[in-house]
């Protein structure tokens, strides 16, 4: 065991002997205290230690049973895959399918998912046989992936010292706010809210683990929104994780009164672009936002903005385990902090991770993001969008020739379309926008479009000669279009 993990371990023994009767997790209808927590782990690690497999998955709900689950993983040396609610069945499989798991912990409503990617329910578990070996990297602790940037998601490969060192940096980081009740919003899958939940541990907080039904999300971008403020004033967290569109949520209805932010004392807010003036209304409420960066092949945090150190519009400074540097042509570079691999491929090269990501550092050291370099935008969900995966989508049907998909910080993704045929109906598009959806994740699909007036051709500069879109002068001219879609007129749903 390595010395993060033995430390992490030593940490809970430590909670569970000192504070035994502090509640350490609270779900739905469960509470466990430390003692119960540590004790529970150790009885998991055990079960775990007797199936003789090196790979699990995890596809349950947030709750105790996911995380002591988790736990039981992390320190009894195995690789643990949590798999993402918001993904697609067929995205579920691959995961399964290139992880090699041969045991799966799962909720009941899962049963015929799993029997149909060929598992057979042994007691409690799942379980299924591979040949062949796997191209997992040695040390992989836990196996994340991407959030489907195309149809078939990416596997990063983490080792637990990677990820503990974050959870432990962010425990430090937030210190001084004296948080002694974490709420996880998001789903356990998303690596993020994961380390976050590291985090609250360390500190030896109370961690909230409502399921997300509780909480009134579903998929990427639902949310219920009374039945999640129902929540939050119930629990009465003192921190949380947000994407922009979870923040935007909370602010709007602080503002009306509907949301009361005084037992906030720490704010997490990541994953895609945050406008200034959405986090100036968060701090005329009181709502304590701090704005982060960070990717999953970096182990989810790269900077961090908090108390003492918190630049408005920037990202903050780098963790201190974390090098960041930038290109010539201004790209982030990150050392430091590598994955151990993509699942199936041979080791990247070891050196500075080019992130995609267009920066600039003031003279004090705060990192500002300035876009990205490829095609590849992020919802105000925070997930992740290659655009010409929709476009094909959409074009590879009936009726739509030319397709333009934006969703840049926005909740719902919006589509520039031009028909086969000049009479084509605003039924015939709607319809073949339908069916396009179905073969996507929800948080992919399209809900907005525009019918175009004219195509995108080279003569209007909007097409290139061998017939690519020209982004960002299509970008360019519709973006009013585009933008003001978050409050549509014309709806594909």
């Amino acid at each position: 065991m390595s010395p993060e993990l033995e430390g992490f371990k030593q940490i809970l023994r430590q909670h569970a002997e000192e504070k035994p009767d502090v509640l350490a997790l609270w779900g739905d209808a469960q509470r466990l205290d430390y003692a119960t927590l540590y004790a529970e782990v150790v009885y998991r690690q055990q079960r775990l230690r007797e199936e003789r497999i090196s790979v699990v998955a995890l596809a349950l709900e947030n709750g105790p049973n996911a995380l002591l689950w988790d736990l039981a993983a992390l320190f009894e040396g195995l690789t643990c895959l949590t798999l993402p609610p918001f993904f697609s069945p067929a995205q579920r499989n691959h995961c399964l399918e290139q992880s090699q798991a041969e045991l799966v912990i799962a909720d009941t409503d899962q049963a015929p998912e799993l029997t149909t990617a060929g598992y057979t329910q042994v007691g409690e578990f799942w379980r299924r046989s591979f040949s062949g070996t796997t191209r997992m990297p040695q040390g992989t602790a836990k196996l994340t992936f991407t959030s489907g940037t195309t149809g078939t998601p990416k596997g990063v490969c983490l080792s637990a010292d990677s990820l503990l060192r974050v959870a432990r940096e962010l425990d430090l980081a937030t210190r001084a706010t004296e948080s002694h009740h974490h709420l996880a919003l998001l789903p356990l899958a998303i690596l993020l809210e994961n380390l976050g939940c590291y985090a609250a541990l360390y500190a030896g907080a109370t961690l909230s683990l409502p399921s997300q039904k509780k909480l009134g999300i579903q998929g990427a971008s639902g949310v219920d929104i009374p039945r999640l403020l129902g929540t939050l004033a119930e629990r009465r967290p003192e921190s949380l994780i947000l994407v922009p569109q979870l923040l935007l949520l909370l602010v709007n209805a602080a503002e009306l009164g509907a949301f009361n932010a005084s037992t906030l004392r720490f704010a997490a807010v990541g994953g895609a672009r945050v406008s200034v003036e959405l986090l100036l209304r968060a701090q005329r409420i009181g709502l304590p936002v701090f704005e982060g960066y960070g990717l999953s092949e970096c182990a989810s945090v790269v900077c961090l903005n908090h108390p003492g150190a918190n630049r408005l519009g920037s990202v903050g400074k780098p963790l201190p385990h974390v090098k960041v540097r930038l290109a010539e042509d201004g790209e982030v570079l990150i050392g430091g902090a590598p994955m151990l691999g993509y699942l199936g491929e041979s080791p990247e090269a070891t050196g500075w991770w080019h992130s995609g990501d267009l920066g600039e550092f003031d003279a004090e050291g705060y990192l500002y993001l300035n876009g990205r370099k490829k095609h590849q935008f992020v919802t105000s969900f925070g997930r992740n969008v290659n655009p010409e995966w929709v476009e094909a989508e959409l074009t590879q049907r009936s009726h739509i020739a030319q397709a333009f998909v934006y969703g840049e910080a926005m909740p719902r993704n919006h589509a520039l379309l031009w028909p086969h045929k000049p009479d084509c109906t605003h039924e015939e598009i709607t319809a073949a926008v339908a069916l396009a959806n179905e073969n996507l994740p929800d948080y992919a699909q399209v809900h907005q479009w525009t019918h175009l007036e004219q195509p995108f051709t080279p003569t209007n500069g909007l097409l290139t000669a061998n017939g690519r879109p020209r982004r960002e002068a299509i970008l360019e001219r519709y973006r009013h279009q585009l933008i003001s879609s978050v409050y549509p007129e014309v709806s594909a749903s």
